[in-house]
């Protein structure tokens, strides 16, 4: 089966993009089975408890705790060699900087990373901890892009977009090939959207599995970007934004746009109080860790915004993506006594 992702009417779609199943399966199970090789030879590197290793829940991501390892690990893997020779770029606010590290670690080239000066000092320490050159930027989108430019012309290396590029969509759609291989009745799947590399690999992967098959994503209302250009019917960027969630404040790209323009169904709206909650939750009753940016789908499902909403009602079967565990404990702590 095959989905081929075509610009509607007076829109154009900068690069094809087409995704096979037999491609995302390929895909899946290649790195899938690395992702186990690396579990097993970091764990005799690192001790006492300092990576998030799989849990088998089919959430946490070997070691960086965030499902960003999935499309950074696709991505530095297919580079030839004389590509990966000087080594990557990214930028980043956290997760995609630490799997962008650790994936150049384990390939043995450098990984030069662009990271804003408000990022969480927990996702700071995992770059460094994987081998990861710090490079210092601005909050905004702008600084962070220009600092990544400058480096690469610096070094001659290779970009690797947190979001904006077919091979981390690829990666991060595997979720959706494990979530509907261990739950084929799903009618629905809720996932955090910012740049839309997360949501857009699992739309692509499960609408090519069921078509039928709900996608929406959850996105903070300080930093409600995607949902105003579903609206808008074209990208719409933000002056600047206000979350908790510091993983979702980046914006949609021209690669990701056309695909959540096309196949997610709804973008769902959360308060930064009902991120909190939904943290709470996988706490005190799930017993897991979640970062706010991974806790939103959970928060999404639970607000009156989706419940009360007729649109929904059918909606009984519902994947929830967590994408990632990493807190910085003295926000996490002020943010639930406030």
């Amino acid at each position: 089966m095959m989905l081929d992702v075509q610009a509607q009417p007076g829109r154009s779609l900068p690069t094809p993009v087409r995704f096979t199943i037999p491609n995302v399966s390929l895909i899946a199970h290649k790195f899938l089975d690395h992702l186990r090789h690396y579990e097993k030879l970091l764990r005799r590197f690192y001790t006492g408890g300092v990576l998030n290793v799989s849990s088998g829940d089919g959430r946490k991501e070997p070691t960086i705790g965030a499902f960003k390892f999935r499309g950074a690990c696709n991505a530095i893997s297919s580079l030839e060699e004389h590509q990966a020779a000087k080594g990557v770029v990214t930028h980043s606010s956290g997760n995609h900087a630490a799997a962008v590290s650790l994936a150049a670690k384990l390939r043995g080239i450098p990984a030069y990373i662009v990271i804003p000066n408000n990022a969480p000092n927990c996702k700071v320490e995992n770059v460094k901890r994987y081998g990861g050159q710090v490079i210092w930027s601005e909050a905004t989108i702008q600084s962070r892009e220009s600092v990544a430019a400058k480096v690469l012309e610096e070094t001659g290396a290779v970009l690797i977009h947190p979001f904006n590029d077919g091979r981390i969509i690829s990666g991060q759609g595997t979720i959706a090939l494990e979530l509907l291989e261990q739950v084929p009745q799903l009618d629905t799947i809720i996932v955090p959207i910012s740049g839309g590399g997360l949501i857009s690999g699992v739309a692509l992967a499960a609408k090519s599995i069921n078509p039928a098959i709900q996608v929406l994503a959850a996105e903070p209302k300080g930093a409600n970007d995607a949902a105003q250009s579903k609206a808008a019917g074209r990208i719409v960027k933000l002056s600047e934004t206000n979350t908790v969630a510091d993983g979702l404040r980046a914006f949609l790209g021209d690669l990701t746009w056309p695909i959540v323009r096309d196949l997610v169904d709804d973008v769902i709206i959360v308060e930064d109080k009902e991120i909190i909650e939904a943290m709470r939750l996988c706490y005190e009753i799930l017993k897991v860790v979640v970062e706010p940016s991974g806790a939103i789908g959970l928060a999404a499902v639970l607000s009156e915004g989706f419940r009360d909403n007729p649109t929904w009602k059918d909606c009984k079967d519902i994947g929830i993506v967590l994408s990632g565990g990493n807190v910085d404990l003295n926000v996490l702590w002020e943010s639930f006594t406030k």
